[in-house]
């Protein structure tokens, strides 16, 4: 009758792994180990134990590709909500990475987006400020997050025409209150409103939105919106607005107005300053 030692050799003769015996002899590794750790596994064998091994760790890695312990809430219909912090990560952010990235200085807006991302992920972002130009960066590391706002802020260019009046609203004031300023100046009698934005793709869906609101405004190139004109300006601040809040930075060295104001209330500063009509339709001196 074989011994447990001659039952151990003759087992790794036939190329069985450690681990394959002590299955097979229901005896510990330690007790196996001592018999067979001079007899050497076949080329083989070893060709197809590194195979499994590449073949487990790529399955293992696809599975956890762009997942997270951290869960969200994928929100499948637009809303207000999605609408909002889409816009938000496509004209003030960067999604790259593992990481979903909102710039601002405006402390108000910096809120206002974390105040959204509480209605769908449960955890703070992170928050950095750059001391020389004053701008905080906050940022949710989630590779998952990333890749849902990524493709939502890909979804919401080519559908947002297709939305209801108010997801455009939505979508036009994120764009002005991160892009946009109200360029007033009385000495050179200019009253518009500019937004920036460096794909000419994205001004002209803002153009197609704007007349949505019978808001008429041209593109200046190479990157800039403007609208001008009253009647434009009315609408704008009756339709859209900037959000209240939302500053200019008086602290710049070419600043005009040498305070923070809020954009909307320069607004309302240029459209009071437009003389009222004579009885001829013609504006009074």
């Amino acid at each position: 009758m074989n011994t447990f030692k001659d039952k151990c050799i003759a087992l790794r003769k036939q190329d069985h792994t450690l681990t394959e015996i002590v299955k097979i002899t229901g005896r510990p590794k330690t007790s196996v180990y001592v018999h067979i750790h001079n007899i050497p596994l076949s080329p083989r064998r070893w060709k197809i134990i590194r195979a499994e091994q590449g073949a487990h760790i790529r399955a293992f890695a696809l599975a956890r590709k762009g997942k997270s312990e951290r869960v969200f809430k994928r929100v499948s219909k637009w809303d207000t909500n999605l609408v909002f912090l889409a816009s938000h990560f496509l004209f003030d952010g960067d999604l790259h990475g593992g990481s979903c990235n909102y710039h601002n200085r405006n402390d108000t807006l910096l809120q206002r987006v974390q105040d959204a991302m509480k209605k769908i992920y449960d955890f703070e972002p992170k928050r950095y400020q750059n001391p020389t130009t004053g701008v905080t960066r906050i940022s949710y590391h989630n590779v998952a997050l990333r890749i849902f706002f990524e493709e939502k802020s890909r979804q919401l260019l080519k559908e947002i025409s297709t939305l209801s009046r108010e997801l455009k609203r939505t979508f036009i004031q994120a764009f002005f209150d991160d892009e946009g300023c109200v360029d007033y100046r009385t000495h050179w009698n200019s009253r518009r409103i500019r937004g920036y934005q460096k794909n000419i793709g994205v001004l002209r869906i803002v153009q197609r939105l704007l007349r949505d609101f019978n808001i008429e405004s041209r593109i200046q190139l190479p990157n800039e919106i403007v609208i001008a004109h009253k009647s434009n300006l009315v609408k704008f601040q009756k339709e859209i607005n900037f959000s209240p809040g939302v500053r200019i930075n008086g602290g710049r060295s070419n600043s005009i107005w040498k305070e923070s104001l809020e954009k909307r209330d320069l607004l309302d500063r240029a459209i009071d300053s437009y003389r009222p009509l004579g009885s001829n339709g013609v504006h009074r001196r």
